[in-house]
């Protein structure tokens, strides 16, 4: 078992690498998993602005209008000094001034338009919802001004405020279910893709780096053992690299989300994790058989995992992903993967998901043996 030996001492010697990557998956499962916990309540509420109104009169249409105001904004009581107002607006005590002039209500119901004066923090947002606020209050009571002639401010305000009081029921729907996440545990498996690809592909193309060293292919074809031997041996290190870094990914990730280990759907995340990681092993082969540089390694390994994770569903989820991106990442067996976690996270079929990440897998390992068939064939002509 001198081959497979030696594939180990290889693997050992490369581990301070491949921890670097584990520790990665590690993080990232950390911080996913504090920030993506489902919460009990969606909704929003909306900040009252703080103001001051100044009014020179007082009328039924003034009260109803700080009324409508007052859903939105809590009245400040200021002295009506230049000095003091502007230093309340400089230290943020108040966002919004509002004056009223005098016979304001009796313009407006002769339909003149007056105009309110305002005073606000420059570029607010708070500003914007005032201003909205006292438009829709203003703009409904023109209609009654408009269309009953002689109407007195009492009973504006009251038309008014019952129009006003109506309000649309809004329902706070879930997030969109085919993104399927129920509980964590398909966010830890789908980051497992990542860590686990570039772990695979960095050790398995490594070892092939070796192996089919020229020097060192001569000389082991002078060594008293059948390639079938050495073949074999090769094959079952890698193998066993492959299965062992699954294993530690696939703990981690049930380890995570230990709470859901209960769920029904946790054996269906390991097979498809399984599955995934047989593609990924054929891959690393092809990739071991193209290189011809260590320092080419680490570079496609980056460059061809973040490439198929970021457009296969792991980083961004494929629900939010064009569907250009989707159809160019169908080629890949990441984004199978990450389809069959969101179809088993809703308790669907994933099948097809299953059995093309298996297709992946004899493609690339025949594709594999053919490029490295190509390649003894060179170094023996």
């Amino acid at each position: 078992m001198q081959v497979f030996k030696l594939c180990l001492k290889i693997f050992k010697k490369n581990l301070p690498v491949m921890s670097i990557y584990f520790g990665v998956f590690i993080m990232v499962s950390i911080i996913m998993m504090s920030n993506n916990r489902p919460t009990e309540q969606a909704g929003f509420i909306q900040a009252k602005t703080r103001m001051v109104v100044f009014s020179e009169e007082s009328s039924p249409l003034i009260d109803g209008m700080k009324e409508v105001l007052s859903d939105i904004a809590v009245f400040e009581a200021i002295e009506d000094d230049e000095n003091q107002l502007q230093d309340a607006l400089y230290f943020r005590r108040i966002s919004y001034i509002l004056r009223i002039p005098e016979n304001f209500t009796e313009d407006f119901l002769a339909g003149k338009n007056p105009t309110l004066s305002v005073t606000s923090v420059p570029e607010a947002t708070s500003k914007i919802y005032i201003d909205m606020r006292l438009d829709q209050y203003l703009n409904t009571a023109n209609i009654y001004v408009n269309q009953i002639p002689g109407i007195d401010a009492q009973t504006l305000n009251t038309y008014t405020l019952e129009d006003l009081d109506y309000e649309t029921p809004v329902q706070m729907l879930e997030a969109d279910q085919t993104f399927g996440e129920e509980g964590m545990m398909p966010y830890y498996f789908n980051y497992l893709a990542y860590t686990f690809m570039f772990v695979v592909i960095m050790g398995i193309s490594t070892i092939m780096l070796v192996f089919n060293d020229l020097n060192i292919k001569r000389r082991n074809a002078c060594a008293p053992m059948s390639s079938t031997s050495v073949t074999l041996q090769f094959y079952l290190a890698t193998m066993l690299f492959s299965l062992l870094s699954w294993a530690l990914l696939a703990g981690l990730s049930l380890l995570f989300s230990r709470n859901e280990l209960s769920d029904s759907n946790t054996l269906a995340f390991i097979l498809n994790s399984f599955v995934f990681a047989l593609s990924s092993s054929s891959i690393a082969f092809l990739i071991g058989n193209l290189v011809k540089g260590r320092e080419a390694i680490s570079a496609i390994a980056n460059v061809f995992t973040l490439g198929s994770c970021f457009i296969s569903g792991v980083f961004v989820p494929q629900a939010i992903l064009t569907d250009s991106v989707l159809k160019m990442a169908s080629f890949l067996p990441t984004y199978w993967y990450v389809r069959g976690n969101t179809l088993i996270a809703i308790s669907a079929d994933f099948s097809k998901a299953l059995m093309i990440q298996l297709a992946f897998a004899v493609a690339f390992f025949i594709l594999a043996i053919v490029v490295g068939k190509k390649k003894r064939m060179a170094i023996e002509a």
